[in-house]
């Protein structure tokens, strides 16, 4: 679950990278942002089937994960046709783009509260960090649905850049998440543990 995470960031990462976009073509980031997020739905997948018995925040943050995730194959699907207007991008696009963005940022904050009960310690836990980390990119990718916005209809450098900006930092923090995630030598618990707060 962890290694999809991961993949699904990178791709994530990589495709709004500056000149990217130039080395490979418009088509080819198209399918690596689409790449990724069926990495992250299947990672999603994973962790709620992983929680499917207890109906409590993890169940209902890795339930709201995923359907997040569907709507962001939605967009990183559409978004690969080539010669959308901006009302056709706007629909098809953009509007899954930020429903997935609100089902990320919804998640994430669960995840938050989740991991906050368990631990009366006062010092951050790994749990805690990876929560955190997944909050701060579904922020970031909340922002860059919204800058993505103005890019085909207003077309701004600046927008486009923010989108491409927020997007690489919410992948680089989810990345940083799905990293914390993997097992370290002889701490499969704290594994366990960590898995329930990875939720971006």
């Amino acid at each position: 679950m962890a290694v999809l995470f991961a993949g699904g960031s990178a791709c994530f990462v990589v495709a709004s990278l500056p000149g990217f976009v130039q080395l490979v073509g418009s088509g080819a980031v198209g399918i690596v942002y689409f790449v990724g997020s069926i990495q992250f739905t299947s990672a999603a997948s994973i962790q709620w089937l992983q929680n499917i018995r207890r109906l409590g925040l993890d169940w209902w943050s890795s339930g709201i994960q995923f359907a997040g995730t569907l709507f962001f194959n939605v967009s990183t699907y559409d978004a690969m046709e080539a010669g959308l207007d901006a009302d056709a991008y706007d629909e098809l696009v953009w509007t899954p783009d930020l429903r997935g963005s609100v089902c990320f940022l919804v998640s994430s904050y669960l995840a938050c509260v989740a991991v906050s009960g368990l631990t009366a310690r006062p010092h951050r836990t790994r749990e805690s960090v990876i929560a955190t980390a997944n909050l701060v990119g579904s922020g970031a990718f909340g922002i860059a649905a919204l800058a993505s916005y103005w890019v085909p209809s207003a077309g701004s450098v600046l927008d486009l850049a923010a989108a491409n900006t927020f997007t690489a930092l919410g992948g680089l923090c989810f990345l940083a998440g799905a990293l914390l995630v993997l097992p370290r030598g002889d701490n499969s618990s704290q594994a366990g543990d960590a898995r329930q707060a990875l939720s971006p």
